[in-house]
């Protein structure tokens, strides 16, 4: 009774901690979680807010500027009443400025607007560089998806080979118990056996490694119950890469991020010129100006005159301040004529600006369709060994069986046998290697067509 009850405490949450552990994963979630937690997404998304900022403040720029000062000065022996420019002698005197500008451009060269103008481009090209790390980061992540789904298929392939390895070394035993064959050819047998053990390990090892890369990529700290989702992939015979390279060429053109990143950033550099090219214009700025003071010795003048003397009281503060408003209004015309050649050097380094920005835009589309190309090349290259493995197989499984059957009957020597089934095995995995290479190329032609990544 008290095994049972602790069976019934036990299993459910022995069946919790299970399903806890456990997650399979499907191609769009391990897409979908490293697009979420990956390091250089997560910089250049803090590069563009860089990039906003830098588009607000020079939108800011066009407002007036305002600015402020207030001092509180003391003075000691022989000091200038600043009030009224009299010098006074062995008094201490406490004396306050108030200042305030404000200023705004209303011409320079269009300088302004060009800069706002740029920094847009800038921030858009920025967008485009984060979403072409993203899709750099999925096909990633699909690479290392089908490299798992691959190994998976030669582990089981090597699987299935040694488990008829084992198969033949009972039924030779019990021939050679017969004597209806010679022990050397269980000797053998065993020794096949071992071959593909070792060979079986490697493949473990390779499906290891193929776990580790994938958790990295989704920035995982453990491969400890991750696994993923094994989709049922079936392909026929001849494949179905219909669009030729142009087609899918001019679709990608007007959708890859790089591209139009590349593009924008040629649009920014000709807006960089008009900003150089700016420097030549004169400046034209609006600028006014607010001041007041007070000092501690300053006195009122209440009645009087110059022979009998002034009648003098004290000057409050808020009078003084009052009293000594100063305002006044101005234009500003700056002209330039000679700065060290700064002007012309930038003009001329923009241009090679924009060349430079003219070489990238024709070095990312050429690029861009190399990458097509090759994929597309490499798409029906795969498919071809796929076609002619598929065959293959088919052949080296018949033959295989006919040679089983003959090695049972002692017709065929250990050696024969082996060569045989090394033969097969063979067939068999560069036909799952064919298959998942053709899988991931015909993915990256439909990337390149704005489709998106899954495997169906």
């Amino acid at each position: 009774m008290k095994k049972l009850l602790l069976l019934v405490f036990l299993f459910p949450g022995m069946l919790l901690n299970l399903s806890a552990q456990e997650k399979y994963w499907s191609l769009e979630e391990c897409i979908n979680h490293a697009l979420d937690n990956n390091i250089t997404i997560k910089q250049q998304e803090l590069q563009t807010e860089y990039q906003e900022n830098t588009l607000l403040q020079s939108k800011l720029g066009l407002l007036p500027s305002l600015n402020g000062t207030a001092t509180n000065n003391w003075s000691f022996g022989r000091a200038l009443d600043e009030t009224t420019y009299e010098f006074t002698a062995e008094e201490n005197v406490r004396s306050n400025n108030f200042y305030a500008s404000a200023g705004v451009i209303l011409f320079s060269g269009l300088q302004n607007y060009n800069t706002i103008k740029k920094n847009e481009y800038d921030l858009d090209a920025s967008f485009l560089d984060l979403q072409n790390i993203k899709d750099d980061i999925s096909l990633s992540v699909a690479l290392a998806y089908l490299q798992i789904l691959l190994n998976k298929e030669l582990v089981t392939v090597t699987e299935n080979q040694l488990q008829t390895t084992r198969e033949q070394i009972d039924k030779t035993e019990k021939m050679v118990e017969a004597g209806s064959l010679p022990r050397g050819n269980l000797l053998d047998i065993q020794a096949q056996a071992a071959r593909e053990e070792l060979q079986l390990i490697n493949m473990e090892n390779q499906l290891d490694l193929s776990y580790l890369n994938i958790i990295q990529l989704l920035e995982l700290d453990s491969v400890n119950g991750f696994e993923i989702v094994v989709p049922d992939i079936v392909l026929g015979e001849t494949g179905v890469v219909i669009e030729n390279i142009n087609d899918i060429y001019i679709t990608a053109k007007d959708l890859r991020p790089e591209v139009k990143s590349a593009e924008l950033r040629l649009k920014s550099a000709e807006y960089d010129l008009k900003i150089a090219k700016g420097g030549r214009s004169p400046r034209l700025s609006l600028n006014t100006t607010f001041s007041t003071g007070f000092s501690s010795i300053r006195q009122r003048i209440l009645g009087g005159n110059p022979i009998e003397g002034y009648i003098l009281d004290e000057y409050p503060f808020a009078d003084q301040i009052n009293d000594n408003i100063n305002y006044g209004i101005g234009l500003t015309l700056n002209i330039p004529v000679f700065n060290g050649w700064q002007v012309n050097t930038g003009i001329s380094n923009s241009e090679i600006n924009i060349r430079n920005s003219q070489y990238t835009l024709e070095n990312t589309r050429k690029q861009l369709y190399k990458n097509i190309q090759q994929a597309y090349a490499d798409a029906q290259a795969s498919l071809k060994s796929y076609s002619a493995s598929l065959k293959a197989v088919e052949s080296m499984q018949e033959s295989f069986r006919y040679t089983e059957q003959r090695f049972n009957v002692g017709m065929v020597t250990p050696v024969e046998y082996n060569t045989a089934k090394a033969q097969l095995l063979n067939a068999e995995s560069e036909l799952a290697q064919s298959k998942y290479e053709y899988i991931f190329k015909i993915k990256v032609l439909d990337f390149y067509k704005g489709l998106p990544l899954k495997i169906d």
